[in-house]
């Protein structure tokens, strides 16, 4: 298992991430001659069978909690884990650079209801990378913010802060956003408004299951540092064949993933959907600690 090992900041270095030293000529030259990260999005789709999970759930609801375990919480856990274990998928290109996040955070939006006018709020969560069960962490980091948007009527701080910002004129939100746009590419962004921004986040999420939408591709942004997007689609049932031809119907889902091909290569993110998947096949994994290695 590879990962980012804690360090003295840098001249360099960043609030929130590492300056990646020592690259090759074509990770120094492709922020260059392609540095926008919407012109470099690769796309990924992959078909999660549910059978295992719906087992592992079954178990983790025998005691009938309050807040259900749900797909979400077992797909952000993978997720994480896979991180965790594929540090090179927490990277992201500012500035013209290419930079080591130094932690893992999860960014999606919570309805308060599920009607048209219901207002929304977006949650980050922070995960643990160490000495801990991710699907645990996950779980009680998502039940806190869930309970105080849906009970306490909260509207999370990136709400709070946008909800300020829509009085300014049009002329004073262009400046301010220029300004913040030069400290972001100098390395100098304010960190008391990243950790509000969900396009600062490792991966932003989008459960488009829970509302019934299918859907496989969003695009990434160019505001932020977020090289993730990951689309969680419906559950049906989908045919699944076996080798003398003959097939069974299974609950399954697409889980698209747009990530800036610039981090990483074909062969790195090859192996990282593997390890994803074979969690999401193996859920227990989630249970161990989430810097536990998985053996494919």
């Amino acid at each position: 298992m590879s990962e980012v090992k804690k360090e003295k900041r840098r001249f360099g270095d960043r609030k929130d991430a590492y300056l990646v030293r020592g690259l090759d000529s074509m990770h120094v030259i492709m922020p260059h001659n392609m540095p926008k990260r919407t012109a470099n999005e690769a796309v990924i789709v992959e078909k999660v069978d549910l059978t295992a999970i719906k087992k592992y759930l079954e178990v983790k609801n025998a005691d009938n909690p309050e807040f259900k375990y749900t797909f979400f919480h077992v797909i952000l856990a993978a997720m994480a884990k896979t991180i965790v274990l594929r540090p090179y998928m927490n990277r992201f290109y500012s500035g013209r650079k290419l930079y080591q996040r130094k932690d893992i955070s999860m960014s999606f939006v919570v309805k308060k209801k599920f009607t048209d006018d219901a207002h929304e709020a977006l949650a980050i969560i922070k995960c643990e990378q160490e000495g801990v069960s991710p699907v645990e962490d996950i779980y009680g980091k998502v039940k806190k913010f869930v309970y105080s948007v849906r009970k306490e009527d909260k509207k999370g701080g990136t709400t709070d802060i946008m909800d300020v910002l829509k009085y300014l004129p049009r002329c004073m939100l262009r400046f301010l956003f220029w300004l913040l746009g030069v400290l972001e590419y100098f390395g100098v962004y304010p960190k008391a408004l990243m950790k509000e921004d969900p396009y600062y986040s490792t991966c932003f999420v989008s459960n488009l299951g829970s509302i019934k939408m299918h859907a496989q591709y969003h695009h990434l942004a160019d505001w932020g540092t977020n090289s993730l997007f990951a689309i969680i689609g419906e559950k049906k049932l989908t045919p699944y064949f076996n080798e003398d031809g003959s097939y069974e119907l299974r609950e399954a889902l697409d889980l698209g993933i747009t990530v800036d091909e610039r981090i990483a290569d074909g062969v790195y993110f090859a192996k990282s959907i593997k390890i994803l998947q074979h969690l999401l096949n193996n859920p227990e994994l989630l249970d161990q600690p989430i810097e536990t290695p998985v053996e494919l």
